[in-house]
């Protein structure tokens, strides 16, 4: 049995380690409350973006757009939305799985990685890491969601990738986060999408087709990359909250296992006093 000067430096150190576990929990609580409001205002605009795009596509008939079309490469820009820092469980894993345990070639992967997390990750895995923009996941803005989706779409158009995806985390609510991977670009039309029989007429545009994909298709992925990196911060600290919760309750539980051999050492060791204070008082009468 362990000394019991061994148990209560152990207690002690448990016990300063769930005050810690304690104070991330409620400043990742009120976090998540921030972000989930933001998360949850925004999400209606980003799946009626990608549900209309979806549906305009569907019903405007055959266009030859490079957008529409997979790029001459065959190298794939993954936008991987991850966090700067740890101790969120599952998160930061899960999102990495996306790309590395799914179909892609890791030779024809070209990772844009947005958090330090992911992008320690996919060095270490040996993957192309082509730009980071890890800074901007701290305080998500639309200006610099644009900016990525400027830089993935210069890319594509000078032939450098051929296809385009954005793997992040869902936030479904507080305590459900889906990893998620969308093929960005080139933009499918949505075979899913169910129209009524009357409103089956094919898609008019007042501009010539092709300018008009020009102006729409930008700030469909932007809205997207915005969309992805709002729910993904939720998800993060959604995840980190509970990741805290858990850890301080199994560090109440050691230290109830601790207190517990504690005071049966502390009751071996008068034990012994005693049986050795009687063993000498018989050996001296």
């Amino acid at each position: 049995m362990a000394s019991m000067r061994s148990i209560k430096r152990r207690k002690g150190s448990i016990q300063s380690t769930q005050q810690i576990t304690k104070a991330m929990k409620l400043v990742s609580t009120v976090k998540l409350q921030r972000a989930k409001g933001r998360a949850e205002k925004s999400k209606a605009y980003f799946e009626c973006m990608y549900a209309t795009v979806k549906s305009v596509l569907a019903k405007a008939g055959f266009i030859n757009h490079p957008y529409l079309k997979p790029g001459e490469s065959s190298k794939k820009a993954v936008i991987v939305i991850t966090s700067n820092r740890g101790l969120a469980g599952g998160y930061n894993s899960n999102v990495i799985k996306l790309v590395t345990k799914g179909s892609f070639k890791k030779e024809d992967v070209k990772i844009y990685a947005i958090g330090r997390k992911g992008k320690d990750a996919f060095t270490r895995y040996g993957y192309d890491i082509v730009k980071d923009y890890s800074d901007v996941i701290e305080e998500p803005v639309y200006a610099d969601a644009m900016r990525i989706g400027n830089d993935l779409l210069e890319a594509f158009a000078k032939g450098e990738i051929g296809e385009i995806y954005l793997a992040y985390t869902a936030f479904k609510n507080t305590v459900s986060h889906i990893p998620t991977l969308l093929k960005l670009l080139p933009v499918e039309a949505g075979a899913e999408v169910e129209e009524a029989d009357e409103d089956k007429a094919l898609m008019n545009f007042e501009q010539d087709e092709e300018e008009a994909l020009n102006l729409l298709i930008p700030k469909y992925i932007t809205s997207l990359i915005y969309g992805g990196m709002v729910e993904a911060v939720a998800s993060e600290n959604g995840a980190r909250m509970q990741a805290m919760d858990s850890a301080t309750s199994n560090a109440e539980e050691m230290i109830e296992k601790l207190s517990l051999q504690y005071n049966r050492a502390r009751q071996g060791s008068i034990t012994q006093e005693l049986t050795e204070i009687i063993a000498g008082a018989e050996a001296i009468s």
